[in-house]
């Protein structure tokens, strides 16, 4: 909240993901989701920004069938450079 007391957002930053040898690629199958997918390979749903900003995924969460995507492997430099632009001044 700002000083009046009003709720304020800000922009929301993400890193560039270069592709790392840890990195593995899938084919989707059905009923595949950006967060179902974060939930297996990182055991936490809210990482689910990190598959969409590897496949240049926007504004859906339900994936296609039969496509192949990137799920970055090390995600602890990705953490700590998102944490980093998005830190509060």
């Amino acid at each position: 909240m700002d000083k009046s007391g009003i709720r304020v957002f800000g922009t929301t930053y993400y890193p560039e993901l270069p592709i790392e040898n840890s990195d593995q690629f899938i084919y989707t199958k059905e009923g595949d989701r950006l967060d179902l997918l974060a939930d297996k390979y990182y055991g936490d749903v809210s990482l689910w920004w990190v598959i969409a900003k590897a496949n240049s995924i926007k504004g859906k969460i339900a994936l296609d069938t039969a496509k192949l995507i990137r799920i970055p492997g090390d995600i602890t430099g990705i953490i700590e450079k998102f944490r980093n632009l998005n830190r509060q001044s």
